[in-house]
């Protein structure tokens, strides 16, 4: 049995990690374009599959301390972040005030999934 500090906090740092692969999954390859569209699908799906070996377990763990809504919004959360951090450094893509400003929409909106039942 986990304590409830790592219950509370490994689901976090394995939505992170599982976060990571994920993006790369699903991005990665857009800076490869030259490779086939194949190899692409095959790689991220190999891809995703260490995603699913942090994701599942985060969930399962989670769940036991969070909603199920409350992980999902974690998650989205999380990817969000993952993205800009990947969009910004590999891709080169920079990220203006528009995207912080939806961004920090998104978060606002979440917050609301761990605030008590008004």
């Amino acid at each position: 049995m986990l304590s409830p500090t790592l219950q509370r906090y490994l689901p976090i740092l394995l939505l992170v990690c599982s976060n990571v692969f994920m993006t790369f999954a699903w991005y990665g390859h857009l800076k490869g374009k030259q490779q086939p569209l194949y190899l692409a699908i095959v790689v991220s799906w190999g891809i995703a599959f260490f995603e699913y070996c942090l994701a599942v377990p985060a969930n399962r763990i989670g769940s036991s301390g969070y909603s199920v809504a409350q992980l999902k919004t974690m998650q989205e959360v999380i990817t969000l972040l993952v993205f800009a951090v990947f969009s910004v450094l590999y891709l080169k893509q920079p990220l203006g005030w528009n995207h912080a400003i939806g961004f920090a929409f998104i978060a606002v909106g979440a917050s609301f999934i761990f605030k008590d039942q008004l």
